[in-house]
């Protein structure tokens, strides 16, 4: 069956890449709006952006209200700041926090209504120039058509999609990925091993897609933990950047599936930043998902170096243990640790399992959930 395969126009990546795409920002527009968070300020990567702006002659404001959970209202607020600044286009600078904030307001400029408008069908409208300039090593969102947006009224994290969404040009400089603390450092490596591992066992998976999970994969075992150990490893830091989008890419063109659906309700009923809810799934999910699919998963754990007996349901269990260990390594929380309240979390059980599977990406799991399942895998991450 033929398949389309979706990247961004261009990707400038590896170390200098920020000052390689400076023309080729420049060549986006008059004047920019950063879309980026406060502690980008504090740690010196905004200076190094609108440095580079500066000397391009390009005009620039700064809106820098973004948390780790984006909202309808950041989105609204800086689609207010970019029509009174007369803005012509975008930059994310930041997590896949600030870049989904920037799709969002790009796709929603000109819209009269909510952005829950375009929940559950493809954004195919007019978009401005948008530069995606990541700090992390996990989301992805520099490379991809999806945006999570939290609805506040109806306490959901919205998927938005549509190719229109992919950034005009993503540029990835490992050197911003240094100022990283180790717990982000952890949990958005891990969301780019959620990204790897499911777009290769997702019903959606294609031939193209499955070359870049594989390599992901692999890079992200050797690389992760190095750059936890070891934050000003340049090697470590500048692999676990090329994992990242090498697994953006694939999921962009396979999707995500349980874990990612799971994982959203987690985040917008109790806070929890997106790639350390889906670190505290990987491990449940995966291991149920591997018994509809041990062939798929043993494909990885041999790519990977992690096992090379014949039997696949022996491998694909070297592999969820191989998870485990990472996890342990990386000192990842449980819910209890992180705060959210057992009672609440029970109470809120039936809507979880009814949002993960209203997003559509647990069925693209090869071992489909029903909601009893999906529920106790809810139940088995927090005892």
């Amino acid at each position: 069956m033929a398949r389309e395969f979706l990247m961004p126009k261009k990707i400038v990546s590896g170390e200098g890449a920020l000052e390689e795409a400076a023309a080729s920002i420049a060549a986006c527009g008059a004047k920019a709006l950063i879309v980026t968070d406060a502690v980008m300020e504090k740690l010196g990567n905004l200076k190094l952006v609108t440095s580079q702006l500066e000397a391009c002659g390009i005009a620039y404001v700064v809106y820098d209200a973004v948390n780790s959970e984006p909202t309808d209202r950041m989105v609204y607020e800086g689609i207010r700041i970019f029509e009174n600044e007369q803005c012509d286009f975008l930059v994310a600078l930041g997590g896949g926090s600030s870049i989904d904030t920037m799709k969002a307001i790009s796709m929603m400029r000109g819209h009269d209504g909510p952005i829950s408008d375009f929940m559950g069908k493809p954004y195919s409208g007019e978009v401005c120039p948008m530069v995606a300039i990541p700090t992390t090593a996990g989301t992805g969102s520099e490379i991809t058509q999806f945006t999570i947006i939290a609805d506040t009224s109806a306490h959901v994290k919205m998927l938005l999609r549509g190719e229109a969404l992919i950034p005009s040009l993503a540029v990835i400089d490992p050197v911003f990925t240094l100022s990283a603390p180790k717990r982000v450092t952890a949990s958005t490596g891990v969301d780019a091993l959620c990204h790897a591992i499911e777009s290769y066992t997702s019903r959606k998976a294609q031939p193209l897609s499955e070359m870049f999970s594989l390599a992901a994969t692999k890079l992200i075992f050797e690389n992760l933990p190095k750059c936890f150990d070891e934050p000003g490893n340049v090697e470590a830091r500048s692999a676990m950047s090329l994992a990242a989008m090498q697994a953006g890419i694939a999921f962009n063109n396979s999707s995500v599936s349980i874990i990612h659906g799971m994982s959203r309700p987690i985040g917008a009923l109790f806070h929890v930043p997106h790639g350390l809810s889906n670190a505290m799934l990987i491990e449940a999910c995966l291991g149920f998902a591997a018994e509809g699919a041990p062939g798929r998963f043993a494909d990885i754990a041999r790519y990977c170096g992690i096992s090379a007996v014949e039997d696949d349901s022996v491998v694909a269990k070297a592999l969820i243990g191989q998870i485990h260990d990472l996890l342990k390594h990386l000192q990842i929380p449980t819910l209890e640790q992180f705060g959210v309240s057992r009672d609440n979390y029970y109470a809120s059980l039936d809507k979880m399992a009814d949002d993960a599977l209203a997003s559509g990406s647990p069925q693209n799991t090869l071992r489909v959930p029903a909601k009893s399942e999906i529920i106790g895998l809810y139940k088995s991450i927090y005892r």
